[in-house]
């Protein structure tokens, strides 16, 4: 299946709101208000939510465009979006009933699957205690995910009425600020525990393909679009720098140059190869999902990879044209800085590491591998 030939562009009137809100995001390290009500009436905080919960029944390469095209306007409201969106598809992992509490009534869903808090089992309940960083987007969220330990080694991830978590202001950082990725904390919280999810190969209820896809390429694969689509956003900016200036000292515009004509094409081709082979093993496990077959630690492992290849290459254009656009990309008010400073924080996600291609890398050599995150 060969990539889809989509259009990446933003309805018009959402786009504006969200280019509009870019700058004050990142000043104030969180989705402005506007921002915030554009995507929740677009549905981009739903993209994977179960249909029979309210969501679009998109397929995942579908999902992935979308928030390509949210990222290349902004990459924080990208960012937002896919969090949220994967989020969702825990709707899937759970009751109807609390699907419906939860997951189905708010507009907008966050969290950390990382077991980072403790919990301990009473009866048919939990108490849950904790503290987890990068809980991106939380402002704005109704629904919170934790996941957490417990005493036996058990590991859950449970879902919490925004209203019961403490947000602590920890967003200082070089990019990524309008994405509001705050740490978060509960002490001694009560909880159900239908109002929680398995992490260890989790089966899901709801019949959705999309849920049915394999939770962390999926993951990973929408991490990797939000990098994918700030890199289109500095390949065009650059173009049309480009078009327009000349280096100081040069009668030739800088798209006069052979070596920045030469720069360009390679990088075009280069982010078009790693796109294309993600949406490649994305859309094959989506068919065999379709043929109701189970994928398989090949389909798991190639998604991941892809996924990786495609931030690493995200990285390597928005650098390059950068450095294309010289002193003028210094400067605060220069969207090719902020699509280098957020690109970069978008590698450092686990779920993308290069750090991941160690673990890959044994499977390539028939090695043994612990899949349970893959």
């Amino acid at each position: 299946m060969m990539r889809l030939d989509v259009d990446l562009e933003l309805p018009s009137s959402l786009a504006a709101v969200l280019a509009a809100g870019a700058d004050d995001g990142d000043q104030i390290r969180r989705l402005p208000d506007a921002s915030v009500c554009a995507l929740e009436d677009a549905g981009f905080f739903r993209l994977c939510l179960p249909v029979e919960f309210g969501g679009p029944g998109f397929s995942a390469a579908h999902v992935l465009a979308r928030l390509t095209a949210v990222s290349k306007v902004d990459g924080a409201a990208g960012w937002c979006s896919m969090i949220s969106s994967t989020t969702s598809a825990l709707a899937g992992f759970v009751e109807a009933r609390v699907a419906r509490q939860t997951f189905g009534a708010g507009r907008a869903y966050g969290g950390v699957f990382a077991p980072n808090g403790r919990f301990v089992r009473k009866g048919d309940r939990a108490i849950l205690n904790g503290r987890w960083q990068w809980g991106s987007g939380l402002h704005h969220c109704d629904v919170v995910v934790a996941g957490a330990v417990g005493a036996d080694g058990e590991r859950r991830t449970f879902i919490i009425d925004a209203d019961h978590v403490e947000l602590i202001d920890t967003w200082h950082t070089v990019g990524m600020r309008g994405s509001g990725s705050v740490d978060f904390a509960v002490s001694e919280l009560e909880i159900d525990l239908s109002r929680s999810v398995e992490q260890m190969r989790p089966s899901a209820i709801s019949d959705d393909p999309i849920c049915r896809f394999p939770n962390f390429a999926l993951l990973a694969s929408a991490v990797a679009s939000v990098g994918a689509g700030i890199a289109e956003r500095a390949l065009s900016d650059v173009i049309v720098l480009a078009s327009d200036r000349r280096p100081q000292f040069s009668s030739r515009l800088l798209a006069e140059h052979a070596t920045v004509q030469s720069t360009i094409a390679r990088l075009r081709v280069s982010l078009d190869a790693a796109s294309t082979l993600l949406y490649q093993r994305v859309g094959d496990c989506w068919e065999k999902i379709l043929r109701s077959e189970r994928p398989s630690l090949d389909d798991r492992v190639g998604i991941r990879s892809a996924a990786v290849h495609l931030v690493s290459t995200a990285g390597a254009t928005v650098d390059e044209a950068f450095s294309i656009a010289g002193g003028s990309a210094v400067y605060e008010t220069s969207t090719l800085g902020r699509c280098l400073r957020d690109v970069h924080v978008v590698a450092q996600h686990i779920m993308v590491s290069k750090r991941l291609h160690e673990s890959l890398g044994r499977h390539v050599f028939g090695l043994k591998l612990d899949d349970g995150m893959i």
